[in-house]
């Protein structure tokens, strides 16, 4: 709220008798409102300043009204008047701004005065005048389906499809388009207008003689139309010039009709040819700001789903730069996966290794999870990102090592035969010599625990070695790590039975008394139990082959989900890769509704906790167990 002395000062000023103190009073009554204070007090005291020659005032007044209509909407009756006077005007653009006003008041009772000038309006002799009321009647649409049916409004929309001014068509495109979301927000079953043969002639006639935002309508109106091959290829070739345009909007907006009309056209040859008009214009885009190319990536990341070997030529485009923000990296790198082929792999092996110099930590751990990706994705190239991970690891950089031992876990659960042959007798002593760097980090020290005692050719006096130093810290640890800790030691025990007998009875024991968390007292009670009964079993459960890891799973989309980003292409949806209805707000919700009501687990997955009682709990005493057997 205003404090009362300034509020009093702007209604004096307000109602001065000088013209000048007046105009000066509204700007001073406008800036208010725009750093967010509550001026609705002045309502009265602003509408007495409408009957004024000043355009610019006119404008100030009519944003004023704009703003605070819904609070007020018995006083805004009291401008009606003014904005019929101003709709008749002999200036177009008070006429345009009278009509404009009056669409966006968003109040019931303005409908009843609006009908006469809203009609005048969308015949007027002035193209301005008439695409600004086109704008309006969907506006009007939103208020009350009623009132724009009865009036007709949507059929004169329709018939100014065939304006002769360009700016009224794209004006009357959007408008309808509008019209259908409302309509099916509303839980229309059918959209209220579909695009006719005849529109689609009169589309492509001013396409070329629009401005760039009348473009993007027009593209994204034919995207919803359903045409003939024939059709479909001249529709298309009208679009490609759009390829070339200097917004990234119509770029976009072309590409995904020239991508949509595919299943139209089903002829290979003629989609090819469009297919590569596509690489330029997509290329072009990452030559703009920042934030332009982190959309035209997360764009082309979904054409590749659809047309994967694209750009596979053009991998050194999507090389980073050194000024590039890390969100573009961590999406160029992203891509570099996708787009490398088994004939580039070793190129872009090499620039993955210089990534993983970079001091920036988040850049270094993603390029070292770049190569593990291409590892999985090439299996006869495994070995060679097995090299490059060595060599990344004698380079001692702390968050790369952390990352390169992670890498090779999951390398080694894929590839059993690395695993047991150069993992275990090179990767894991070179790992071991630089455990300073991995022991700050849970991830990585579980993983270079899982590693020791996986592999039987693992050195077993570095297994040993690791193995004995972690057990007296073993409370201390991650839960993580105490799992790998415990896994690791039954291994090396089922592997090595005379030696670590004590080693293994130490550390599960250590783990089902005193550990805080559950799981690993369920784990340690369980592998007690199991060594305890059955040697073998134990033998074919615990050292029985793990299941590979694939770093993809979970980054993939159906192919309906594919289809309805595409459709959506430079829209937000297909950028977070969101579909539309998980976070817009249904129809008769506000915004905040939707995140905060009983719908939103629609938009998230929220693990089940579950509560356990007191007597839910383990209570285990050593004494009561069998003893550990002393050898199988």
């Amino acid at each position: 709220m205003l404090k009362k002395g300034e509020n009093y000062e702007l209604r004096t000023e307000l109602n001065s008798e000088y013209r000048e103190r007046r105009k000066e009073a509204v700007r001073r009554v406008i800036a208010n409102m725009t750093i967010g204070k509550d001026v609705s007090d002045l309502f009265t005291d602003v509408l007495k300043n409408m009957q004024t020659d000043d355009l610019e005032i006119k404008k100030l007044i009519y944003l004023y009204l704009m703003s605070y209509a819904r609070e007020k909407p018995d006083l805004v009756i009291l401008a009606i008047n003014t904005f019929v006077r101003d709709s008749e005007d002999n200036n177009p653009l008070l006429r345009a701004l009278a009509i404009r006003t009056m669409g966006c008041l968003h109040v019931f009772e303005i409908l009843d005065y609006i009908r006469e000038p809203l009609l005048r309006c969308l015949r007027d002799n002035d193209a301005y005048v008439r695409k600004t009321a086109v704008v309006c009647v969907a506006k009007i649409y939103e208020l009350s389906k009623e009132a724009a049916d009865e009036h007709g409004l949507i059929d004169i929309v329709i018939d100014m499809l065939s304006d002769s001014n360009a700016l009224v068509v794209a004006n009357a495109v959007s408008s309808l388009r509008e019209i259908n979301d409302i309509a099916i927000a509303n839980g229309q079953t059918r959209p209220v207008w579909l695009i006719s043969d005849s529109s689609v002639v009169q589309l492509l006639k001013v396409l070329n003689d629009n401005t760039e935002w009348g473009q993007i309508s027009i593209l994204e109106a034919l995207v919803d139309y359903t045409p003939t091959k024939p059709r479909a290829i001249k529709i298309c070739d009208a679009a490609l010039p759009r390829l070339q345009h200097a917004n990234s909007g119509v770029v976009l907006a072309a590409i995904r009709l020239l991508l949509e009309y595919e299943r139209f056209i089903e002829d290979q040859e003629i989609i090819s040819k469009y297919n590569k008009k596509l690489i330029p214009p997509l290329i072009s885009l990452l030559s703009t700001t920042p934030e332009i190319q982190y959309v035209a990536l997360r764009s082309i990341s979904l054409v590749l789903k659809k047309h994967p070997l694209l750009l596979s030529k053009e991998l050194s485009l999507f090389f980073l730069k050194y000024n590039d923000p890390d969100y573009i990296k961590f999406e160029k790198l992203d891509l570099l996966v996708k787009l490398c082929t088994e004939n580039n792999v070793e190129k872009l092996l090499s620039e993955l290794s210089e990534y993983s110099k970079e001091v920036d930590s988040s850049v270094c751990r993603r390029a070292v999870s770049a190569i593990e990706k291409l590892a999985l994705k090439f299996g006869d190239s495994a070995e060679k990102c097995l090299d490059v991970l060595i060599e990344i690891i004698e380079l001692k950089g702390i968050y790369a090592v952390q990352q390169s031992a992670i890498a090779v876990c999951n390398i080694s659960r894929t590839y059993t035969h690395l695993g047991n042959g150069k993992i275990a007798g090179v990767v894991v002593p070179a790992l071991y010599n630089v455990y300073d760097l991995i022991e700050s980090d849970p991830n990585s020290k579980a993983s270079l625990i899982f590693l020791i005692g996986e592999f039987q050719s693992v050195d077993q006096d570095i297994a040993y070695e690791l193995l004995e130093r972690l057990e007296p810290d073993l409370l201390s640890e991650e839960d993580s790590v105490q799992l790998a800790i415990i896994h690791a030691s039954v291994s090396f025990f089922l592997k090595n039975p005379s030696r670590a007998q004590q080693l293994v009875l130490k550390i599960i024991q250590g783990a089902f008394e005193n550990c805080s968390s559950m799981d690993v007292r369920d784990v340690s009670f369980m592998y007690w139990r199991l060594l305890s009964s059955n040697p073998e079993i134990a033998k074919q459960i615990v050292l029985a082959k793990k299941p590979s890891i694939d770093c993809f799973t979970g980054t993939e989309i159906t192919e309906k989900e594919l289809e309805e980003y595409l459709a959506k292409l430079g829209n937000v949806s297909s950028v977070v890769q969101i579909l539309p209805h998980k976070f817009l707000p249904k129809s008769g919700q506000t915004p905040g509704s939707a995140v905060a009501g009983s719908d939103s687990s629609d938009m998230f997955d929220h693990s089940t906790l579950e509560e356990q009682t007191d007597g839910q709990k383990h209570s285990m005493q050593v004494d009561d167990e069998p003893e550990l057997l002393i050898s199988f």
